[in-house]
């Protein structure tokens, strides 16, 4: 218990609530996705644009993933757009929703508004802000979600609804969605599980114990292109965000045929780098096989730490999930380990600062 109040006050702004309810979160993300708006009758080829920076834009990474790797939704091409303006290709048989947690992202802002030029099926998902003004003015479907988070902490909310969205798009079969409705109870009963594990610092906790192995060394995060490369960037990020500690992530294959080739230089940040490995039960004979030969390079090379970590669950939802939430956790406790409260982002702020005044 000492321990425990000795990281606990580091967290001045009590993001351990956050983490410890995300169940919560994700139930009340799941009613609204509920009353979200539908794609259907809208005659479009089969993309769909989100347009979002940061926390506001990881859950369409996650959506992708999972359509991608879902039977009966892969026909679902989901760009993910984090960029000023709309991606050239977006015209009037596009769909665009513009994420956006506070509402005021200058990047999905003007998204929106070139987008609108070119097409109407429009739709947006935000607290409120400048973009909820003109979703309203311009009589755009929106989607509300509670604000009162950190965009990052509020992932479930920009998940879940978006999901509901997308699997309502014409081009996915019905077997999608029941196989996704079917994974629910599975998925809240493992995020439930590993809010108990999760909660205080001890030997088995395991985000608690990757934290530790995490601290004073570089993260790099490899996972497989199919299913968890949006988990791998959510890793990295959160360790960025959180425990404002440099990491990095790539995906297998592609790494093998080109990063896996800089493990030699500077010999110093190879043997003080940590490497994360984000493992599938599905992941293609091939890339397992990858990863295994992964290690035994790293080892060779003269890495010290290397970690694997798996999702839990039968279903590819509860999988997902439980592997974001782990690392969600492991970089709370990293963060506390550094000697820092998780919950603000100084930096980010002061750079906010510095782009308003130049407008």
């Amino acid at each position: 218990m000492a321990q425990a109040a000795r990281l606990f006050v580091h967290d001045r702004s009590n993001m351990r609530a956050v983490l410890r309810t995300f169940p919560d979160q994700v139930r009340h993300a799941l009613q609204l996705a509920a009353q979200a708006p539908q794609l259907t009758g809208v005659e479009v080829r089969s993309d769909i644009v989100v347009a979002g920076l940061g926390g506001s834009a990881i859950g369409a990474d996650l959506v992708r993933s999972y359509c991608a790797a879902t039977r009966g939704a892969e026909r679902v091409r989901l760009h993910v757009w984090r960029g000023y303006g709309a991606p050239p290709f977006v015209d009037r048989s596009s769909v665009l929703i513009a994420s956006s947690y506070s509402g005021n992202t200058e990047e999905t802002l003007s998204a929106y508004t070139e987008a609108r030029k070119r097409t109407s099926h429009l739709l947006c998902i935000t607290t409120g802000g400048r973009l909820a003004e003109l979703a309203k003015r311009h009589r755009v479907p929106s989607i509300i979600i509670p604000a009162g988070f950190q965009p990052r902490a509020a992932v479930g909310y920009s998940f879940f609804p978006l999901l509901q969205t997308v699997l309502g798009h014409p081009a996915v079969e019905e077997r999608a969605r029941r196989t996704t409705e079917k994974a629910i109870p599975e998925m809240l009963e493992v995020l439930e599980q590993l809010s108990e594990e999760c909660a205080e610092p001890s030997a088995t906790n395991p985000a608690y114990v990757l934290a530790r192995a995490l601290r004073g060394r570089l993260p790099v995060i490899y996972a497989a292109y199919e299913r968890t490369d949006a988990v791998a960037l959510r890793w990295r990020g959160q360790i960025q965000e959180n425990a404002k500690q440099l990491a990095f992530s790539h995906v297998l294959p592609e790494m093998n045929h080109n990063e896996i080739n800089g493990w030699q230089f500077p010999p110093a940040i190879v043997r003080h780098a940590a490497v994360v490995l984000l493992r599938d039960r599905e992941d293609h004979p091939r890339v397992a096989l990858r990863f295994r030969a992964l290690e035994d390079i790293l080892r060779n090379a003269g890495v010290r730490t290397i970690l694997s970590v798996e999702g839990r669950g039968n279903s590819l939802l509860a999988r997902m999930m439980s592997l974001l939430y782990v690392g969600d956790w492991t970089s709370y406790y990293l963060a506390l380990l550094n000697g820092v409260d998780p919950t603000p982002v100084p930096v980010i702020e002061d750079l906010k600062h510095i782009l308003a005044s130049a407008q």
